[in-house]
């Protein structure tokens, strides 16, 4: 049995992040649905939950821009902190962050991603959802039949602009 989708975004789109846990504010912690953001939310997850949470959009806008995807709208922004600011995560957008398993029979993202080795391991343990996955190193996986690539988290730390090429590079393959 799947559970229900739930998250921030639009409810099919090009891309979906999935992390382990939504944002610390007790609107979040029961979603039952993808939830788009209205402007200015980000802004207010980000003063409620700390840089933690600034660094996962910031990283998620950053990844957008450099991937610069035909069917994806970034290109209408020439910053990544614009699109951060104006699009990320709203109805008008092409993505979603995720805090459920992928649920890749629905099939209402193109492009998957799993952010974080261990929410991705615990993933594979709890919901056998692949059998075609390669681990590419330490940090990343990719299963060609599902669009899904596996990356260190959103943080800067983990994900630094180099990493974030790289799993640009394995989205475009």
């Amino acid at each position: 049995m799947n559970l229900p989708t739930q998250g921030f975004g639009v409810e099919q789109g090009l891309i979906a992040i999935y992390v382990e846990n939504p944002p610390s504010m007790s609107e979040y912690q029961f979603l039952d649905r993808v939830q788009q953001l209205n402007s200015g939310e980000i802004e207010v997850i980000n003063q409620a939950c700390g840089n933690g949470w600034r660094k996962v959009f910031n990283v998620y806008a950053k990844i957008l821009a450099e991937w610069q995807h035909r069917d994806h709208d970034f290109t209408k922004f020439t910053r990544w902190q614009d699109y951060r600011d104006k699009a990320l995560l709203q109805g008008h957008s092409q993505e979603a962050l995720l805090f459920s398993p992928p649920n890749f029979s629905e099939k209402n993202y193109k492009f998957h991603v799993i952010a974080g080795r261990t929410y991705a391991k615990k993933l594979l343990r709890d919901h056998i959802f692949t059998n075609t996955l390669v681990w590419l190193d330490e940090e990343f996986a990719i299963d060609k039949v599902s669009n899904l690539v596996i990356c260190p988290y959103l943080d800067y730390r983990q994900l630094s602009n180099i990493k974030i090429t790289r799993l640009v590079e394995l989205l475009t393959k």
